[in-house]
């Protein structure tokens, strides 16, 4: 399976398609050297299969990349525990 996560900055939000469907998506708000991430959804069809985790990773792996860091408030529940359960995206958190 094929898995592509990219970054749809008109709609504000980054995507997961896997075999080329839309299977997710991460909302954002740009900062000035920060993204607040608001909202995840993943489409019924695919959850329970490891595409929200998979995103977020896809997602913490760009900010860091991109030399931006997390902005604590809003953030989205999700990604909010899933950086608890990750320590190594700890540090992509704006103080």
């Amino acid at each position: 399976m094929s898995t592509e996560i990219t970054d749809n900055a008109g709609q504000n939000r980054y995507e997961i398609r896997l075999d080329g469907e839309l299977a997710g998506f991460l909302e954002y708000e740009m900062g000035e050297g920060s993204l607040a991430l608001v909202h995840t959804e993943v489409g019924s069809a695919f959850e329970g299969k490891g595409v929200g985790g998979a995103l977020a990773r896809g997602v913490l792996d760009d900010v860091r990349a991109r030399g931006l860091s997390v902005v604590p408030v809003p953030i989205c529940p999700f990604i909010k525990k899933w950086i608890e359960r990750h320590p190594d995206y700890q540090d992509l958190m704006a103080a």
